[in-house]
């Protein structure tokens, strides 16, 4: 399929995991794909290997307003418009309750919530332009589940799809919509950095779909979202975790 041929996206966190993923299939399907990621390196050599020859890399700061203005001229720069915005970028932490300071809340707040603002403050106006967007922001099932040892992030994800609620409501006008995919559990890099690695026996015994997560179950829902087929949907949180969430 060819359903983003003409359309030119921008992927947070396109470095590894689920958003190199998401971009790979805009990639694919025609987009012009900024991969954008604060290791620049990495999404560097993921442009590279995106199909289609039209992708290009920035690095970015998901939480500093000055980087990420800088990333949108970059990509005017080269397309001249943006189409579409996946906000991936994040933190995934594991730290107790009795162990969550000030000062770690606030660096997964700055990326995961702050980061998310800012991009979709940036994007928005470049859409209004052309009345034309998508926004999809990935938030995650634990804001569903509580899940223990990350509040501030179960914290940003439930303000990510609050925040994306109130957003499609003030851009609807403008023909751009927005809405949240809220993955399970899935085995990227990040996860395998963490002691959530050794939780996926757990999730799957709460799954309706036995196996294991993995990006690719999740991009397929993402990149549905960030068409044209997905015109009359805005406002929306979909949970993408074989089952486990049923709401």
């Amino acid at each position: 399929m060819n359903r983003f041929e003409g359309r030119v996206a921008i992927v947070t966190g396109a470095a590894q995991g689920i958003g190199r993923a998401i971009a790979d299939r805009l990639s694919s399907e025609g987009a012009a794909v900024c991969y954008a990621d604060i290791n620049g390196a990495g999404v560097e050599a993921a442009a590279k290997e995106a199909d289609g020859g039209r992708a290009m890399a920035v690095a970015c700061d998901v939480g500093e307003p000055d980087s990420v203005e800088a990333l949108h001229r970059d990509v005017i720069g080269a397309h001249g418009k943006l189409d579409v915005l996946i906000n991936a970028a994040a933190i995934v932490p594991f730290v107790p309750w009795n162990e969550l300071t000030f000062e770690e809340w606030r660096r997964v707040m700055r990326v995961n919530l702050d980061g998310c603002y800012l991009m979709c403050r940036e994007a928005s106006e470049l859409m209004r332009a052309n009345n034309y967007g998508r926004i999809v922001n990935i938030a995650s099932n634990s804001i569903f589940a509580g899940t223990p040892n990350m509040a501030h992030y179960v914290a940003s994800k439930g303000g990510i799809l609050a925040f994306g609620r109130a957003l499609a409501t003030e851009l609807g006008g403008d023909t751009i919509t927005v809405n949240s995919v809220c993955p399970g559990l899935t085995d990227t890099e990040g996860v395998q950095q963490t002691p959530h690695k050794d939780a996926f026996d757990f999730v799957e015994m709460l799954q309706a779909i036995k196996g294991r997560g993995v990006p690719q179950h999740i991009v397929p829902a993402i990149a549905f979202l960030a068409s044209e087929e997905a015109h009359w949907i805005t406002g929306q949180a979909l949970a993408v975790d074989a089952g486990m969430i049923r709401w």
